[in-house]
């Protein structure tokens, strides 16, 4: 398969910004220490994704993210073999995410389930 189903994590903001859906698919302890500070977010571990991918819109653009790509590269092959034609694969993942000045959230010894209620709470 061609790089086309990849994005610069730039391009992959933008495309958040416009309405994509961030798919971060590492682990929920590696995502309590960092995070991608975006609205837009959905956290299926990979392990996960085979039983829960019908959780993500097949119409909705869709950016898969993990920690330096190669996991997200494999839940994006994963999606369009399932249908989903607008996946695509941020590059380096959260690693070039951050080396591009992009937002993240780090959250450093908090409480167990704080980081989810932070995940999760209304920005107004």
């Amino acid at each position: 398969m061609s790089n086309t189903h990849e994005v610069t994590p730039t391009k992959a903001l933008a495309m958040i910004q416009k309405g994509a859906l961030l798919v971060d698919v590492r682990e929920p302890k590696e995502v309590a220490k960092k995070s991608f500070d975006v609205s837009n977010i959905l956290l299926i571990p990979v392990r996960e994704l085979k039983k829960r991918f019908q959780e993500i819109p097949v119409d909705r653009k869709v950016v898969i993210a993990c920690h330096i790509g190669n996991r997200g590269l494999m839940a994006t092959h994963f999606l369009m073999n399932q249908g989903y034609t607008k996946a695509v694969n941020m590059q380096q993942g959260i690693v070039r995410w951050e080396k591009e000045g992009l937002p993240v959230k780090s959250v450093l010894k908090q409480k167990t389930g704080s980081w989810l209620k932070q995940l999760f709470s209304v920005k107004s």
